[in-house]
């Protein structure tokens, strides 16, 4: 399993802490360090049947500077895939991907259903 997240992320650290309870094996991935690809994030979303949007960090900062929630309805799928692959910031983290799943954010009851 691999754990996309941002280190100073509060929610992504209550996320480590519940994957490490649960005793959850998973290889840590630092989003802006190494941000995920185009074909990363295409599969991924492929794989999780949620809407696209989902994958935004729609709280984030440079998402409300760059006035993404006007400019994404604008785009295609392909455009906005491309787009999320420019910046590990503007993705919504943590970011959850099994053999089987795919989870963006971090809700305890949706992890205890999908991860567990």
């Amino acid at each position: 399993m691999l754990f996309i997240w941002y280190p100073k992320c509060s929610t992504c650290q209550k996320a480590k802490k519940w994957l490490d309870s649960h005793e959850i094996e998973y290889t840590e991935r630092h989003i802006v360090e190494e941000n995920p690809t185009y074909e990363e994030l295409k599969e991924w979303y492929q794989k999780s049947g949620m809407p696209l949007k989902k994958f935004f960090n729609t709280s984030g900062m440079i998402y409300k500077e760059m006035k993404l929630k006007d400019k994404l309805p604008d785009m295609n799928e392909d455009e906005q895939l491309k787009f999320l692959a420019t910046n590990g910031m503007l993705v919504k983290r943590p970011l959850v991907v099994g053999d089987d799943v795919v989870v963006t954010g971090f809700k305890e009851v949706e992890w205890e259903e999908k991860i567990k």
